[in-house]
């Protein structure tokens, strides 16, 4: 769903977009390509940085993907139209996530070893995975196991929160092998990222930036002498025209993401107006500041009906999902929107302003900490 206050950012390309297997420039040594998803979320913005490593000139790549033969057909056409011949040096991967993630071991193992020497850049010169550690950890995981994706264990944790449609829960059920179909493997050897970490890239310093609540550990890079206000490659955590997911899982069922998101986006608040900002959904843009004030908005007005409503009555969190979602959602969708209505109710929980109430039906509620039989 568009933002209302959309008008309130702007746009540098407009409506131009990437074609499909080609790049745009956008920042001097910045690329802009487009990857298709399966979702309603139809598509993932990646980007190539050039750059030189050990003096072998190449790219970075910066997200992935997920591991489909549509996606890798399209890094062909990368390869052929958009590389000027030269290898990917590095793979840098924002966040866990399979549309970020999928590809990340085909890229690495394409441009590492024999495939290096074949081009005489040395097969000693591997191209890397760089990460932060907890979502490469959490990525191998997940890919070698049901874990907060799909399973028995998410489809109780989803009935728990009031999710008791049976058609649904067996659809949850059968997504147990839901990650690793979109990322079969993942590197096995990867270089960490940090908050704080400067990297040299192109001759450019891009500081790494964590933000926590929508992934483990996401990392989005900053490159403030790049253009007129810096360059912002934000990832998930800052995006144009549709909130942020911000969950909670089965594998942390008591966890506050929505606190952590909400710290996040007020650290990343004081960067140049000017900043210019590659999402990886929608649009690059620049407005950075008032779009940050727009997300912190919407989950104060979403914490204020989930407040309102549970005040009145008792209410689960799928009973909270028309309320907070105005339209129709698939299975897909639901997975999300159960999660991020459990991450309001936790926050608002944790500041001592609702209560849990375990319902005869197996289900847990949330009231107003200071109703009746508090």
């Amino acid at each position: 769903m568009a933002n209302p206050q959309e008008s309130a950012l702007h746009y540098p390309w407009g409506d131009a977009l990437p074609a499909p297997g080609r790049t745009l420039e956008v920042a001097p040594g910045v690329r802009w390509l487009r990857m298709g998803l399966p979702f309603a979320l139809d598509h993932i913005n990646l980007w190539l940085l050039r750059d030189e490593v050990n003096g072998v000139p190449g790219w970075t790549a910066v997200d992935c993907g997920i591991d489909n033969a549509a996606t890798r057909a399209l890094w062909e056409e990368i390869f052929t139209h958009e590389l000027q011949g030269l290898p990917l040096l590095r793979v840098v991967v924002t966040h866990m996530h399979p549309d970020h993630i999928g590809l990340a071991h085909w890229l690495c193992e394409r441009f590492s070893g024999p495939a290096r020497a074949a081009a005489s850049l040395g097969a000693e010169a591997d191209c890397r995975l760089w990460i932060s550690a907890t979502d490469w950890n959490a990525a191998r995981t997940a890919s070698q196991a049901t874990t907060g994706f799909g399973g028995e264990n998410a489809a109780r944790f989803f009935a728990r929160h009031g999710l008791v449609d049976e058609a649904s829960l067996q659809k949850v059920r059968a997504r147990s092998g839901y990650y690793a179909s979109l990322v079969p493997q993942v590197p096995g050897r990867y270089r960490r990222l940090m908050h704080g970490d400067e990297l040299r890239i192109g001759g450019q310093a891009w500081h790494c930036i964590a933000g926590y609540g929508h992934a483990p550990e996401h990392i989005a890079l900053h490159a403030p002498g790049l253009g007129e206000g810096g360059v912002l490659i934000s990832g998930d955590m800052v995006l144009p025209r549709i909130s942020t997911n911000v969950s909670v899982i089965d594998l942390e069922p008591e966890a506050n993401p929505l606190a952590l998101y909400l710290r996040s986006l007020a650290e990343m608040q004081p960067l140049p107006a000017a900043t210019l900002v590659l999402p990886s959904h929608g649009k690059p843009f620049t407005g950075l500041r008032t779009r940050i004030t727009q997300l912190q908005q919407h989950h104060a007005d979403r914490l204020a009906e989930v407040m309102q409503a549970c005040a009145e009555a008792p209410h689960s969190a799928a009973e909270l999902l028309p309320l907070m979602f105005k339209r129709p959602l698939d299975l897909h969708q639901t997975t999300f929107a159960m999660g991020e209505a459990i991450a309001h109710l936790h926050l608002l929980a944790e500041e001592g302003r609702l209560r849990p109430v375990n319902g005869a039906d197996g289900v847990l509620r949330y009231a107003a900490a200071d109703a009746a039989g508090a």
